[in-house]
């Protein structure tokens, strides 16, 4: 991801029922290109199972969701 300028950047993944599953990225970044790596645990380190899933990626006022799929 793209950041145009410094801000609040929020990356979490749900499942289809709209649970949190896990937190990617929570922290004030600086502006510039961003990349981040999912390893397929929820937040307590439990590998999760193969499906689909939302991600929703926050920037200041900017919002995005987009769905993935997980194989394994």
């Amino acid at each position: 991801y793209n950041l145009p300028e410094d801000e609040l950047v929020n990356i979490t993944v749900y499942d289809m029922m709209g649970r949190a599953i896990s937190t990617l990225v929570n922290e004030h970044q600086t502006a510039g290109y961003r990349s981040t790596h999912w390893n397929a645990t929820n937040d307590a380190g439990s590998l999760i199972s193969a499906g689909i899933y939302l991600f929703m990626i926050q920037a200041g006022e900017f919002r995005q969701t987009k769905k993935m799929v997980l194989l394994k």
